[in-house]
Parts: C-alpha cells; structure tokens; sequence
C-alpha cells in the first residue's frame, strides 16, 4: 500500500518492454490502489523457449464485487504476444493472489506448459482483506522448494522461500544476470501488505533479512519499478517495520487500545482506501508482539503485557 505519488509507467498494458538480454516485461490491464499501475508478468529468456513469472489475473474487474485489481481482459493474448516463436516452457506463480496466479491456467491451455512455483493456498479470511483474494483453483504441477532450480534455454531460475506477505510466497533468481524477481514481498512504490491470519510478520521480517544478505543485483518486483539498490531498500524496509512497531508500542503506552485508532494516528494523510490495508499490517505487527509476550488481546482491544 502507499499514499505516495503515482510512478509514471513507460507503456501501456499488454505491450511488451525489454529490460535486460533476458528479462522482458508485459502490465496487465487492472491498476489499483494495491497493484499501483498494474501486475507485471516478467517473461525470462531470449533462446528457444522462456519462462513466465505471475501470468496475473483473469477477470473483467467490471462484474459486481469483482474489483479492477483483477482485471486480466485480453493479458494473456498479450504474454502469446510477446513470447511468439518461443516456447514457454514454464509458468511460475510468486504466490496464490488473484492479481498473481489465476491466468496460469488459460495459459497453460494455451501452450501446455507446467504451472510451477509456489505450493497452493486458499485460506478464509477472519476479517475485510486489504488485497486481492487468494486464487483457491491455482494447481501447480510442480512446487518448488527454498533453493531448487529450474532451467532453459540460456536461462536458469532458483526458487527463494520468502514468507511473510502469505506463507507461499517466492521470489525467483536468474543466476545468468543476478536479477531477483520479487513478486510483492519487495517493492519500491510501497511496503507490503502483512494481513493475518497468512500473512506473518515475524516470516516477513526474516524474509527481508534473508534477501539483505543476498548479494542480488537488481530487483523486478510484481508492481512498480525495479529497484536499482536493492540492499538499501531492504535495509530501510527493515528500518520502516521496525520504526512502526515502535509507534505501536507508544500508541499503547499512551492508552490507544483499538487498532482502529492506532491507524488514525500513525498513518497522517493515508488515503480512505488504504485504511483497510494499514489496519491489517497493524494487527499483525501486534500478532508478532504478542508472540514475543511484549503485549496481551482483551477484547477486541489491545494492551501492553
């Protein structure tokens, strides 16, 4: 989520942009205040055959309760597009939100390739989600597990297990060129979205810590633009949880119980409609401190220990 200034894309949805010898980059048509300009499917390879990360979502984002963040109208005749005369010879899933996974499946239709990547997921929620719902028909053929590798023509991807953002989660190494495509656990518009009862803040603090002392050279993240200092960001992202859960602590300190509050306070400026989100991000900030016995639930309120 951000309250930030837009990032002025560079081209439309389903045109394809060239960003390394290997790495190109197709946005899907369903921009949001959750997917900033869109989701970008990043298509791997320059031989005979490519792989494609987040193929993205699927539905029309008109339909009632159907939300533009999973708009996918005309994506995956977008990816064809982009990769004709290539084989695809794997379709890879960051993880099961509905702006990430859903479009696996027609392309899979499409050009028989394998769904592979991140384990399945489909969770009910105990509360208003503050992103995309989890894709509960993703299949994959094969599930990838912390540092296993996969392999083209010119081309070779190792997995990265980072929880945190949803407990699936991967971000994908190309060891040809050091780029990491990161999905939605990094991004330079934004910090992540941590919502309970999947997402994990004490998973997705030491996810971050893990990529910190990778020697990665770029990221491509699922929205937004790459970031170009990655140990910087990451460095400052750890900074920024850290400087929240501070604040929560003083908001409790000061008598501030309910979570709604706590985001009144903290999140000066948020736009109405990120609310949702900076409260979910909150409460698993309070989840991982009461693991850690610093705070107590009484109620629907919360205390210090």
């Amino acid at each position: 989520m951000s309250d930030e200034r837009p990032w002025p894309d560079t081209i439309r949805a389903g045109d394809c942009e060239q960003h390394e010898p290997l790495v190109r980059r197709v946005l899907a048509p369903n921009p949001s205040p959750y997917t900033f300009t869109g989701t970008q499917t990043w298509i791997v390879g320059a031989g005979s055959d490519v792989a494609v990360i987040d193929p993205g979502p699927t539905g029309s984002g008109l339909s009632i309760g159907d939300p533009a963040d999973i708009n996918g109208v005309g994506h995956v005749e977008a990816i064809l597009r982009a990769t004709a005369g290539q084989r695809i010879a794997a379709i890879l899933c960051t993880h099961t939100h509905r702006d990430h996974s859903p479009a696996s499946r027609p392309l899979q239709a499409a050009t028989g390739a394998p769904i592979i990547g991140c384990a399945p997921l489909a969770l009910a929620d105990d509360g208003p989600r503050a992103d995309s719902a989890f894709d509960s028909d993703y299949a994959p053929d094969r599930v990838l597990t912390d540092g296993e590798r996969i392999a083209g023509d010119g081309w070779t991807i190792e997995a990265v297990a980072t929880p945190g953002h949803t407990s699936n989660h991967l971000c994908f190494a190309l060891v040809e060129s050091g780029a990491l495509f990161t999905g939605d656990h990094v991004m330079a518009w934004s910090t992540s979205v941590v919502s309970p009862p999947d997402g994990d803040m004490a998973a997705y603090m030491a996810s971050l810590s893990k990529l910190y002392e990778r020697g990665d050279r770029i990221y491509y993240p699922a929205h937004g633009p790459a970031v170009t200092k990655p140990r910087q960001l990451v460095r400052g992202m750890l900074g920024h949880r850290k400087q929240r859960e501070r604040q929560i602590l003083r908001e409790l300190d000061k008598g501030t119980r309910a979570i709604p509050e706590m985001v009144k306070h903290m999140y000066k400026g948020l736009d109405p409609r990120l609310t949702g989100a900076a409260g979910r991000s909150v409460l698993a900030h309070l989840l991982d401190l009461q693991a850690r016995g610093v705070v107590r639930a009484q109620d629907d309120e919360w205390v210090l220990a």
